[in-house]
Formats: structure tokens, sequence, C-alpha cells
């Protein structure tokens, strides 16, 4: 890569201040929106049980076209692109549902062989929810798109990542697959307790090196890769050696160290409270965060300063993540048999939501404001206090919300007489393609990043037009997808 591009490209997601909080939310409210008119078509029509060609074009270019939509064409239009999702699935809900539609979803899914719906058999304590899969396969959707589409100009300058104060979609995305990984984590742990297992402190260290070690290696790759090759790279972002994989790969050991102390400070969210309480102290109170933003990079510490400190914030980011599983991913010990009803369950989801947004929302306006709190400023770079309740808030209300179009819509999930229906239920109510994403998330984002990279290597993506961009975009998205798609078709989960 020629220096002058190189420079003109580092230039181009250098110095960012990034957008407003209201406007993130208007643009990544586009991925309920277009499960809310999946889920519609879903309910009413039956449109998505026989999955042929066309359901899969329609679930792509809903849950995959549409996200693109909003971060390019539709940008500065979101509540257009939502108001045109959502009242085509309003005007579902009026019209009369197709008449052979419960007949249809009465029977077994396709290529599933039918099984005894009579046989007795307890609810699986820890069962699918179909609203978690469909948030983190959005997520994963937004992160892979955005990561290509920031290298063209048809993706606003606001929305990339901010050079040090402020916030941008990507910043929380960044957050949010933090989150996400969290979240996810905590269904091994409730695992283990409720099959009465106990581990010690040196097996749960030994898993967790293993877990961290498929992405060390990534992220030694990646490193080597954007060297190597001379690739446009924001120093700023993570440091000069440091990547996001290698956040991602401490990520495992630390936490199993904190879990370690939980029987002092049982409630893990309370933990990432004090976790980034006293990061924040720190940044406050000594030079430490004047050594982030303007030190010299003399050496490794002072090169990798931004992944090192930052590193923190992420701790108390999946921390919040994971006590957000421990509450919402278990079924309610009185809700393990079919006689138990299905509105419990849902008032106990949705309450247990509503709280946790109610409190990281008031956590971060609480720091943020000029009036009631200290006037911090969300950075990113930092991963300060502010960052981590804003993206803690900003999931829990999106999980929040996924969670209201499953309960509109499908009613029943949680109902079924067994385990086998529930399965059947719960897969009717989650699109294929946000479960492909989902199921291979961290394989799907490697594929992406080496996407990216290679399209920046044989394209000038910023000398390119709108058209032009676009044409690159979709395919890259549609490669994706079925990719994914095909993947789980084959019934293949790649661990990484």
């Amino acid at each position: 890569m020629a220096q002058s591009y190189k420079t003109l490209k580092e230039n181009f997601v250098s110095n960012l201040s990034g957008g407003t909080v209201s406007e993130i939310n208007w643009v990544t409210a586009v991925a309920p929106a277009a499960y809310l008119l999946w889920a519609a078509l879903q309910s009413r029509q039956g449109y998505f049980l026989e999955y042929g060609p066309p359901a899969f074009l329609t679930d792509l270019l809903l849950n995959v076209g549409g996200i693109l939509l909003a971060l390019t064409m539709y940008s500065s239009n979101a509540i257009l692109l939502n108001t045109l999702l959502v009242s085509p699935a309003v005007l579902l809900c009026v019209l009369p549902s197709t008449t052979n539609y419960r007949k249809r979803a009465s029977k077994p899914l396709a290529n599933k062989p039918a099984e005894s719906t009579g046989a007795k058999e307890e609810l699986d304590p820890l069962p699918i929810r179909p609203f978690i899969t469909i948030y983190r396969g959005g997520m994963i959707v937004v992160t892979c798109l955005a990561i290509l589409a920031v290298d063209f100009r048809i993706f606003p300058r606001r929305f990339a990542k901010v050079e040090t104060w402020g916030t941008s979609l990507m910043d929380v995305g960044v957050g949010s697959f933090v989150f996400s990984a969290g979240l996810v984590s905590a269904r091994p742990v409730l695992q283990a307790r409720f099959a009465g297992m106990k581990s010690s402190f040196r097996s749960q260290l030994q898993s967790a090196f293993r877990a961290s070690l498929p992405l060390l290696v990534l992220g030694f790759i990646r490193l080597y890769s954007v060297k190597g090759l001379d690739y446009a790279e924001h120093v700023t972002e993570y440091g000069v050696h440091w990547n996001f994989f290698f956040t991602l790969a401490f990520l495992p050991p630390f936490v199993a160290i904190l879990q370690s102390v939980s029987a002092l400070v049982p409630y893990t969210g309370l933990v990432s409270i004090l976790i980034s309480g006293l990061y924040q102290t720190l940044l406050e109170c000594t030079r430490l965060k004047a050594f982030i933003l303007t030190a010299p990079r003399t050496d490794f510490m002072s090169q990798n300063r931004e992944g090192v400190f930052s590193f923190w914030g992420c701790v108390a980011i999946f921390l919040a993540g994971q006590a957000l599983g421990f509450d919402v991913l278990p079924r309610n010990p009185s809700q393990t048999s079919a006689t138990d009803s299905d509105w419990q369950q849902r008032k106990r989801l949705l309450k247990r939501l509503a709280v946790w947004s109610a409190v990281w929302v008031s956590l971060f306006y609480s720091v943020t404001s000029y009036n009631i709190g200290f006037a911090f400023q969300v950075s990113r770079r930092l991963a300060n206090q502010p960052y981590v309740f804003w993206v803690s808030a900003f999931n829990c209300a999106q999980i929040t919300v996924f969670c209201l179009v499953e309960t509109a819509f499908f009613p029943g999930v949680y109902k079924a007489a067994n385990r086998t229906l529930e399965r059947r239920e719960c897969e009717k109510a989650t699109s294929r393609v946000l479960r492909a994403f989902n199921r291979n998330g961290l394989a799907i984002f490697l594929l992406a990043n080496l996407l990216t990279g290679l399209v920046n290597l044989t394209l000038d993506t910023l000398s390119m037009s709108r058209i032009g961009a676009m044409v690159v975009l979709v395919g890259y998205a549609a490669l994706l997808t079925a990719v994914a798609v095909g993947l789980d078709a084959w019934n293949l989960s790649i661990k990484l």
C-alpha cells in the first residue's frame, strides 16, 4: 500500500468526534424494527415456516439489508426507515391471518422428524431465548457491516470511532460485542450450578486459558498481517501492537479470577460498577488519564496504553452482561413443568429487563449530567465509567425491545409440554439468518475482518462512488450471510 494512500486512509478514520446518543438509538432501532416485521410475517402468515429461497431472500433483506441501509443510504433518515419497516407490520396485524397458518404451524419444521408430543418431561431450566439469539445475531450483523462500511465515504464519519471524547455507532458496537460475550458466558456457569458441579479455582482458570488461546492466536495473526502488509491502522484505537482480539482473549482469565472473589461481593452487577468506579477514580485522581492520552510511545506499555487500560472498562462491561445473563437466562424454579404459566415467565423476564435497563440508564445520566452528576464525558478510548454505563444501558434496552416483540407475536414459546416442543416453538420465533450469525458469531467476525482487509488492499475505497460502494457492501453482506446460513444448514459450529 502506497504510503500516501495509507496516510489518507488513516486520516479518514482519525480525529472524529462522533454523533448524538439519540441518533445512534434511532439507527440501531432498525434491527428490532426489522425483527418486528419478520415476526409479523411469521406469526400472521407463517411465511418462514417453509424456508425456501423466497423466505431466505426476505430474511436477508429484512435483517441484514435493513441494517445496511441504516448505516449508509438512510443514515440521515433513520426515523423514515423505521417507519417503513414498522408500518407493514402494523398492517399485517390488522389484516386477517392466512387461513391455513395454524395447520402449517402445528406441523414439524422442515427436515425435522416428527417426535412424540405426549411424553412427560421436565422443561429445561435454561431454555433457549429467541430474543437473545435475535439480539446477538443482529449485533454481529451490525458489527460486520460497519467494519467494512467505515472505509467508504457513504458511511457517515459521525458513525465511526471517535478519537477521544464522544459517542458513535462503532464505539457502542465495540462495547456491545463484549457485553454480548458476557451475557452468554453466564450459561455454562448456570449449567454447572444446576448440575450441582463445583469446580476448583485452578480448573476454572485452566478452562479460561483454553478459551483464550484461539483468540490470542488470532490477535497475533492480525498483528503480524497488519505490520507485514503495511496496512492502514489507527494507533490511538488500541495502541501500536494491541488489537480487539487481545482484549477478548484476556477477558476469560481475569473474569475467572474475579469470580473467585464473588463470595465477598456476590452480585456480579455490583462488581462491574465497583471496577468501573475504581478505574474512573484512578483516571480522575492520578496522572493515568494524561498518560493514556498524551504520553510519548517509548516502551511497550506506553505504546499500547489504550488497549492495556481500556481493558478494565471492558472487564466491567463483560461483567454487566454476565449479570444480566444470570437474571434472564434461567427459568424460574417454579416454572419447570408444563403446567406453569407462560405469562408469569414473561412478566418475570420483562420486569427484570426493565429494572436492569432503568438501573444502567440512571447510572449513565447520573455521571454525565451537568445538573445531577459529575458531567464526565464518554470515552471509548479510555473505556471509562460513562462508557461502561452507556454500553450497558444501550444493550439492556435493546434486549428489552426484542423481548417485547417476541412477547407480542410469540406468546406461547415457553409453555410447551416438553423440551422438544419448546425447542420447536423457539425455532419458529427465530430468524434463520440471525440464528446463523449468532451460532458462529466469532468465526463470521473473523471472516469479516479477512474480507475487509482484502477489499481495502484491492480497491480504492475512498474514491468509490455511492453506487460502487453499495455494490461492494451488498456483495460482502450476501457472502457473509451465505457462509453463516450454510454453516448452520450443515449443523456446523466453529468454536474459537
